[in-house]
């Protein structure tokens, strides 16, 4: 009869620990998953600002220094590392950039009605949209998945099988607004 409690005891601790890991390692790819999302938005932003940039140029090619500004933000970001504080900076220059080049269509009337550069316009609002949903999704994810890395049990499984912590992604506050598009 001993021996069959200590069977039930060590098959409930099992069940309880196996439980625990695959929870870990389902949080874990969640913020994986969730950190991509954001990623596919900003490489769809990053996308879109040749064509927005050749769209400008047309009308404003002696605002060099504004299209520069934005063409290197965009290079900055597409050669950021993938860490979520390397992008929160990347992003920063990208949303700074593209506010400049968005103030030149107050100056350019023909360039504000030019139906490419409305309809580009409108695809960097819904895109912004979209970075902003991943982003509280992923800080969702993050916060989920630290919290269970560090509540006990949980750490006593986590730092045995080396779960680190996730960091956040925190953009600073100059890129904290979206863009503003006017039409």
């Amino acid at each position: 009869m001993d021996i069959l409690v200590i069977l039930l005891i060590v098959v409930v601790l099992l069940v309880v620990f196996i439980t625990m890991y695959n929870s870990l390692i389902r949080r874990r790819n969640e913020v994986d998953n969730a950190w991509s999302q954001i990623d596919v938005q900003l490489k769809r932003r990053l996308d879109l600002i040749p064509n927005l940039v050749e769209t400008v140029k047309g009308y404003a090619s002696h605002e060099k220094a504004t299209l520069d500004a934005v063409i290197q933000a965009r290079n900055s970001a597409m050669s950021a590392s993938v860490s979520p504080s390397a992008q929160a900076t990347a992003d920063t220059a990208i949303t700074g950039a593209l506010r400049q080049l968005f103030a030149l269509s107050e100056a350019y009337p023909d360039l504000k009605a030019n139906q490419g550069f409305v309809s580009l316009q409108e695809e960097l609002s819904n895109t912004e949209s979209r970075i902003a949903y991943a982003r509280q999704f992923y800080g969702d994810a993050v916060l989920s998945y630290n919290t269970a890395i560090q509540k006990f049990p949980g750490s006593l499984i986590a730092g045995a099988f080396k779960f680190a912590k996730r960091e956040f992604f925190e953009a600073e506050a100059a890129a904290r607004t979206t863009p503003q598009v006017k039409f």
